[in-house]
């Protein structure tokens, strides 16, 4: 635990504490009276209600729209499923800046919905709940739909035998069992939307504002520190009573349930309501999920003088603004050495994290357990302008250093290293250790010879997901990307906040570029996940 521990004290814990301090102890007394007059102001009541408002709205659209889709990929057995629950995963590995960047090519000036009705719905809030939809489907599709489909459907047909109606047995039997999954992808939704940043500062504009969105302006625009350590405190709150909500759903879930093999529960569609309700899943994935992004590579080819590659050939050229130092297409290099940088680093302590979670279960490791996933909620925002006053001199000067940004990026990605690796780190026979130690091996030796091949294709999973959330972090990398040194979200998002068609044009092409290397990173995991019955498993 010793790196891992180190590691985040150093690049999570002190930005953070740093932001804090200056700006509760600006002049070494604290001034704890600002927490209250910065909540009573009634701009900033307003951010509040209207983070937690759009959050509960949005978590219940998602759970509305998403429900039938996990129900249909749990019990329903079809041509074409893996893929399709690859593309409805694609999503959630997108940049948030891409979603919106998607949903303004179909929603906003000049969009798709504007050109053939006059109907612009980026001036209002639905653009930024349909977007938070698109993007946490594969949430509750992948949480909810994963646990259905190994729930026995032979205690629903015992139900019916004993002369129970149709409902019955869903309500008694199948609800009460769902219960914990759905409340778990409802909490990480949830989660997800309070912290939206890159959604809701394309889509939102100046008439709505997150709390994350209003860190950043309160830090970047106005140098308030005092309103934004206020903030940040409020929303260290907030997401900790959030993920102590879903470690107890999850405790429920793992201990309450008989599950059988998946390949049990899947059947052909019978009948005419069974064949409508995929249907209207395949409906409500084509308009939500591949529409946004079928427009956004439409958007990227749809030149003055029609399709052609003009927007992207642009990217390889300077603009005359002087807004970037680089051709915009340099991003696309950046982004790759960050991401691959930010993979290994995450993957160094995700691994030693999860090695050690699973040698004891004390309060320390549980409370080190909880402090992994924090990086997740705590403002990415925050994060990023605590680098910029923290690591500004010596032992730890790393302002002009380029790995600024990887570390930045791997303390988002180190969370889903653990959750990837730990599962299959605690299913290894510890006897199997035991034996090598016998023979003479050592403890490194052990492991090399015992635990990675069984954790091979979990840690290339693992490693694969870092790299896709590291390419598509936004938040923290804002603050702290060089201008020289741009990553393919912060283009995306210095494009879009420049008039001009070509500015546009260029921004829906680039945006094309990162939808599509992230696409081809999650084919990739798909396909190792979907081949695990081969090779050392």
């Amino acid at each position: 635990m010793a790196l891992p521990v180190a590691f985040f004290a150093v690049f999570f814990a002190w930005p953070v504490v740093s932001i804090v301090d200056r700006g509760l102890r600006p002049d070494g007394d604290w001034r704890f009276g600002r927490i209250g007059e910065t909540l009573s102001r009634p701009d900033i009541l307003d951010v509040l209600g209207f983070t937690a408002w759009q959050a509960l709205a949005s978590t219940g659209l998602t759970l509305l729209v998403a429900l039938p889709g996990a129900y249909v990929f749990a019990r329903f057995d079809f041509p074409g499923k893996g893929v399709l629950r690859a593309v409805v995963t694609v999503p959630f590995v997108l940049p948030t800046v891409l979603v919106g960047t998607a949903f303004l090519a179909l929603v906003g000036r000049n969009g798709l919905t504007d050109e053939l009705w006059g109907l612009r719905l980026d001036t209002s809030v639905w653009a930024i709940l349909l977007a938070h939809v698109f993007f946490n489907y594969a949430v509750v599709v992948r949480t909810v739909g994963g646990l259905w489909s190994q729930l026995d459907p032979r205690q629903e047909e015992a139900a019916r035998v004993l002369g129970a109606s149709r409902l019955t047995p869903w309500r008694t039997v199948t609800l009460p069992a769902l219960v914990p999954a759905v409340s778990a992808a409802a909490l990480m939704v949830f989660l997800f939307t309070f912290t939206s940043f890159g959604v809701v500062q394309i889509l939102g504009g100046d008439a709505y504002t997150t709390l994350e969105a209003e860190i950043y302006r309160q830090t970047a625009r106005l140098l308030d520190l005092p309103t934004a350590a206020v903030l940040t405190l409020v929303q260290f709150a907030a997401v900790g009573a959030i993920l102590g909500l879903h470690a107890w759903t999850v405790r429920r879930r793992e201990t309450a349930l008989r599950l059988v093999p998946p390949e049990r529960t899947a059947r052909r569609p019978r009948g005419a309501g069974q064949w409508a309700l995929l249907g209207g899943v395949l409906l409500s994935v084509a308009l939500l999920i591949l529409l946004p992004l079928g427009v956004l590579v439409e958007r990227s080819f749809a030149g003055p003088g029609g399709y052609g590659l003009g927007y992207y050939r642009a990217l390889g050229s300077l603009d005359e603004s002087g807004t970037f130092l680089v051709p915009p297409l340099e991003a696309i290099g950046n982004s790759l050495r960050y991401a691959l940088a930010a993979t290994a680093i995450a993957v160094v302590i995700g691994g030693l994290a999860a090695a050690a979670l699973t040698r004891r279960a004390g309060r320390l490791v549980r409370g080190f357990d909880a402090l992994l996933m924090l990086p997740l909620g705590v403002s990415a925002v925050t994060v990023g302008f605590g680098f910029l006053i923290t690591l500004d001199e010596p032992p730890l000067d790393l302002r002009a250093s380029w790995i600024l940004v990887p570390l930045a990026q791997a303390l988002v990605g180190v969370p889903f290293v653990v959750r990837t690796m730990l599962p299959v780190l605690r299913a290894v026979d510890e006897r199997l250790r035991e034996a090598a130690a016998v023979l003479g091996a050592s403890p490194w030796r052990a492991w090399r010879e015992v635990d990675l091949p069984l954790v091979r294709r979990a840690l290339l999973i693992a490693a694969g997901f870092a790299f896709a959330v590291s390419l598509g972090e936004f938040g923290a990398t804002v603050f702290i990307a060089r201008p020289d040194s741009p990553t393919l979200p912060v283009a995306v998002a210095r494009l879009l906040g420049r008039p001009g068609e070509l500015n546009y044009g260029q921004a829906m092409a680039l945006s094309t570029i990162l939808m599509v290397v992230c696409a081809v990173s999650l084919l990739l995991l798909e396909r190792l996940r979907t081949d695990r019955t081969s090779g050392e498993f």
